[in-house]
């Protein structure tokens, strides 16, 4: 997939790997780590293609959550 310049992603995907419980019994994520983007498809398409730089192992055991976040209109599409 070839993007030009000026197209910016809508998402920036992130994934928080599973470190543990907490005394309510709701799991305690790592720190977010980018992985990806989300693209918006060309033409009249509904959705996204997500392109990921990494593919978590923790995802096959379920270990992990991935996020979408919103990527702002003022850092051009870069990371916080």
């Amino acid at each position: 997939m070839s993007n030009t310049k000026n197209e910016r992603p809508l998402y920036r995907v992130t994934f928080s790997r599973i470190t543990g419980k907490d005394e309510n019994g709701q799991d305690v994520l790592a720190k977010p780590k980018e992985i990806g983007a989300a693209w918006a498809r060309k033409g009249d398409k509904q959705g996204a293609i997500i392109a990921l730089d990494i593919i978590p192992t923790d995802l096959v055991n379920r270990n992990g959550v991935l996020f979408l976040v919103p990527v702002a209109s003022d850092n051009n599409g870069g990371s916080q």
